[in-house]
């Protein structure tokens, strides 16, 4: 469907036509300015092979983003994204942010997902932003894609610390980065 590709070409800024399906989970990390902070993102590529659906739910619990991604030439893929959808919210501390992705635009004349049934399911499943359109092969918007979940990460899962500055999850009761406690008092 495209997961791989977008994620290589993000982590490299490179198109391999022959990129090999993902087997289980596989795992990049890259850095990410936003708003002038900078996020570190570790970015899970999953299967998309049913038989390794199973392994998901321990790898998405405590996540604090999806990129939901569907083939905008195969009108399958968005019917996919019911399951997925299903694994992602099931699990406990499910992410905050969805970022749902249409794969392939430089296939537009191939096009066999209609504008407004991706629209109803964006809507109906309260994704962040906009659906944002993307091609690995040429890397429009590769980029944009992963602002945007950094941009929605920011807000709803991160806070910055008041002794050092940086950012760190929400849930934590001290900064990972000096140590600081936080100043929620309930904790």
């Amino acid at each position: 469907m495209g997961k791989t590709s977008l994620i290589r070409r993000y982590a490299t800024g490179k198109f391999d036509r022959s990129t090999l399906s993902t087997i289980g989970v596989d795992f990049e990390t890259k850095k990410v300015v936003v708003d002038d902070t900078e996020i570190l993102l570790n970015i899970w590529d999953f299967a998309g092979e049913k038989k390794f659906r199973q392994l998901i739910p321990s790898y998405v619990s405590g996540a604090s983003g999806a990129l939901v991604l569907y083939d905008l030439t195969n009108r399958e893929s968005l019917e996919d994204l019911y399951d997925w959808i299903k694994v992602i919210t099931s699990v406990p501390n499910s992410p905050k942010t969805k970022i749902l992705i249409e794969a392939k635009i430089d296939l537009e004349d191939q096009r066999e997902i209609k504008r407004e049934d991706a629209k109803k399911f964006f809507e109906k499943h309260k994704f962040q932003g906009e659906i944002i359109g993307v091609s690995s092969k040429t890397g429009e918007n590769v980029e944009s894609v992963f602002e945007a979940l950094g941009r929605e990460i920011l807000k709803t899962s991160l806070k910055k610390c008041v002794n050092c500055g940086k950012f760190y999850p929400l849930e934590l009761k001290f900064c990972q980065y000096c140590g600081q406690r936080t100043l929620d008092k309930s904790t």
